[in-house]
């Protein structure tokens, strides 16, 4: 299982990429794999293909729409094991501190 951060950036006319922005988190929502959108980045939760297939979607889409220059940052931290680690992984932090954080 995955937990895949990606951060994809095109190059637009203007300072706005907002309406791009738009076009792939609807790609993202759409797919059906778990996430969670940051004002910095998207997380995805699901196997190793079909991540990176969506990663790929997202390009794709973007290159498809004209844009003709498109930066991606991606971490990526694979565990064998089940899913659930897009929450899991918050709620245990606040475990060990005993109180809820602002996320």
């Amino acid at each position: 299982m995955v937990l895949l951060e990606f951060q994809i950036s095109p190059r637009a006319d203007g300072d706005s990429v907002s309406a791009y922005v738009a076009q792939v988190i609807d790609i993202i929502d759409k797919s059906g794999l778990p996430y969670q959108l940051t004002p910095m980045g998207t997380i995805v939760e699901g196997e190793w293909d079909e991540s990176f297939a969506l990663v790929k979607a997202c390009f794709d889409h973007l290159r498809q729409a004209g844009c003709t220059r498109i930066g991606l940052n991606l971490k990526v931290d694979w565990r064998d094991g089940p899913g659930g680690r897009l929450q899991a992984k918050t709620a245990k932090v606040e475990q060990l501190l005993g109180r809820k954080l602002r996320t």
